[in-house]
């Protein structure tokens, strides 16, 4: 989206003047999100940070607005409409491409509380287990497992992250091979921590 199109209303402007930010930017930031959940004030020369509730859920900074490998300076990047949607209509093109159809992960990189760096984040996801729950299940000692639920979609995310890269890879996309078949319905929305159980915000 071109930043000249964007009109930035009194709240974009005030939470702009406090971190930084272009106004233009932190309407479109707004405009995806549902509430603001953290922010750090910044300069134009050093912006801050706005942590984001995103219309679909999930909490990172500036509601994934990237204006990074852009032609343009004064464009932003959002993410999809429906990141889940989007998956599971590249998994059907795939699939009458191919012949086969495989699990797609629609990622983005996010940064994590507490812990340095960016790592890859299943945003959307079709045929794939984005969520496996071991609970029940015996460890290596024989005990059961009594809270381990994996956000395999993440831990997809991450594994390409390291072949997509952050920069200038221009690496779209990564195959994963050796997973087992999965045909259910499950997709990156499951990932989501329900808000009664989110101790941090």
């Amino acid at each position: 989206m071109h930043l000249d199109d964007v009109r930035p209303g009194s709240e974009a402007e005030a939470l702009a003047a406090e971190t930084g930010k272009d106004p233009r930017l932190v309407q479109l930031i707004l405009d995806e999100s549902v509430a603001v959940v953290r922010k750090r004030r910044g300069t134009p020369e050093r912006p801050g940070v706005i942590i984001v509730e995103h219309r679909c859920g999930w909490v990172h900074a500036n509601a994934g607005i990237d204006q990074s490998n852009l032609d343009e300076d004064a464009c932003a990047l959002l993410l999809p409409v429906d990141c889940d949607a989007s998956a599971a209509s590249l998994r059907d093109a795939l699939g009458t491409l191919t012949g086969t159809r495989p699990g797609v992960v629609v990622a983005d990189s996010a940064g994590r509380a507490w812990r340095v760096g960016t790592v890859g984040m299943a945003l959307g996801a079709a045929g794939v287990e984005t969520v496996q729950d071991l609970r029940g299940q015996p460890d290596l000692q024989g005990r059961i497992l009594e809270v381990t639920v994996v956000g395999r979609g993440d831990e997809l995310a991450a594994a390409a992250g390291l072949v997509m890269g952050q920069a200038c890879e221009a690496v779209p996309a990564v195959l994963v091979r050796g997973l087992p078949a999965f045909d259910g319905t499950a997709t990156a929305r499951e990932l989501i921590r329900p808000g009664a159980e989110d101790m941090f915000r």
